[in-house]
């Protein structure tokens, strides 16, 4: 008994269709380099995370700063911040307005959310 063909995942025909006409030593190379693109993907949206990170992260100071103000800097006390990779950031929303969010990736996007005024005297717009 023949064996039914397997059904394709949800991908752009411009790519199945190609893949259909390919033999199986062919497609096994593209599997196998299909996994090791996957993982060099991964690590490498991993590298750039820690670099933005460590370039957008508030200093010892700022965060001392925000706990005096009591201000948690605890991602698990706020609703819908991721608890895994957010850290806080300063972004300026117009010129001389800065505010303290927390920033995480979620899939291919940055999420952020907003915590407080840098200018306790400032308030959100």
């Amino acid at each position: 008994m023949a064996e039914d063909k397997p059904d394709p995942p949800d991908l752009p025909k411009t790519l199945l269709k190609p893949l259909e006409r390919q033999s199986p030593d062919r497609l096994d190379d593209v599997s196998a380099y299909a996994r090791e693109l996957a993982r060099w993907k991964r690590a490498e949206r991993e590298r750039e995370l820690a670099e933005a990170r460590e370039r957008e992260s508030i200093t010892d100071d700022e965060e001392t700063d925000l706990r005096e103000r009591g201000i948690s800097t605890d991602p698990q006390e706020y609703e819908g911040v991721a608890t895994s990779g957010a850290y806080i950031t300063i972004k300026e929303t117009k010129p001389g307005y800065e505010y303290y969010y927390w920033q995480w990736r979620e899939g291919d996007s940055w999420k952020n959310e907003y915590i407080a005024p840098v200018d306790p005297k400032s308030t959100i717009d």
